[in-house]
């Protein structure tokens, strides 16, 4: 992905400190960790490496507000969401209700870093209730939760997999994520996330979905958010590179497009260039 980099927590904290120069208020933490198993140990550790940044952004960076992606991809072995059981015809399949008590546990240790919003994305039946339930008996009542509520299975998510090193070993994740077809399922989804105690709800991807993200705004009275996704992201770097299209042009017509269709947060890697981009132009 250009323009796109892995950090330590201290660089990490140096490139926060630059998002918070332009002006950009919240950060989404993803981790990558040193060893990876298949039960994501990595994932709710105390000294993982999202916990160390959590707390290193907390201390010097104080005003920033800290999201953490609250998944098990990226710490899994196979690279499914949650934990792997093997059935008796030999093939596998992830198991929702084990899969609930890690998720758990990863959000409470990022609230326990400091986190103050935690974002489930592996979509798995419950994972909001269990997560809610988990954050309010340690004690941490006031930590909000940002629900991936109507998350595609895309193929837009391409780039990031590779860049994580998170794609499934076997099989795929159409079994716990959205057909792109699905549109009322994905109303009940997010439905059943603000039921379960979401605070906000994230539609993803975001600009081939903005139909999507329209209906969640005009239904539900939650903050909406909207994910501008790696493949999303890559294709304009691609064409600019190519000379085929102008980036900054095209980018910043695309985060309007997504504003425009109802969304009240955007998570884009365009950020830094974004917020760039709008600095220059109001200076004129």
């Amino acid at each position: 992905m250009p323009g796109q980099y892995r950090f330590s927590p201290d660089e990490a904290l140096r490139e926060v400190r630059q998002l918070n120069e332009l002006g950009i208020s919240a950060v989404l933490l993803f981790g990558i960790p040193r060893k990876k198993d298949s039960m994501a140990k990595s994932a709710y550790a105390p000294d993982g490496v999202v916990q160390q940044t959590v707390r290193l952004i907390r201390e010097k960076v104080p005003d920033i507000l800290i999201v953490t992606d609250v998944c098990l991809c990226h710490y899994t072995d196979h690279g499914h969401c949650g934990v792997v059981r093997k059935k008796r015809d030999g093939t596998f399949t992830v198991d929702n209700d084990a899969t609930l008590q890690l998720l758990a546990k990863t959000a409470v240790s990022h609230a326990r870093a400091g986190a103050r919003v935690v974002a489930p994305s592996a979509m798995m039946d419950g994972q909001v209730k269990a997560i809610r339930e988990s954050l309010d008996n340690a004690g941490f009542t006031e930590t909000l939760i940002l629900s991936y509520a109507a998350k595609f299975a895309s193929s837009f998510y391409g780039p990031f997999r590779e860049a994580v090193d998170s794609a499934p070993s076997f099989g795929d994740r159409c079994g716990y994520q959205m057909a792109p077809g699905q549109v009322r399922e994905a109303l009940r989804e997010v439905e059943m996330d603000i039921e379960e105690g979401a605070d906000i709800v994230m539609v993803k991807p975001a600009l081939a979905y903005l139909d999507i993200i329209h209906l969640v705004r005009e239904k539900f009275n939650v903050p909406v958010a909207a994910f501008n996704v790696s493949g999303e992201y890559s294709m304009v770097k691609s064409a600019a590179e190519k000379g085929y299209l102008d980036e900054k042009r095209v980018a910043l017509e695309i985060l309007t497009s997504i504003k425009r269709a109802g969304a009240d947060i955007m998570v884009t890697y365009h950020a830094k260039s974004a917020a760039s981009w709008l600095r220059e132009d109001n200076k004129r």
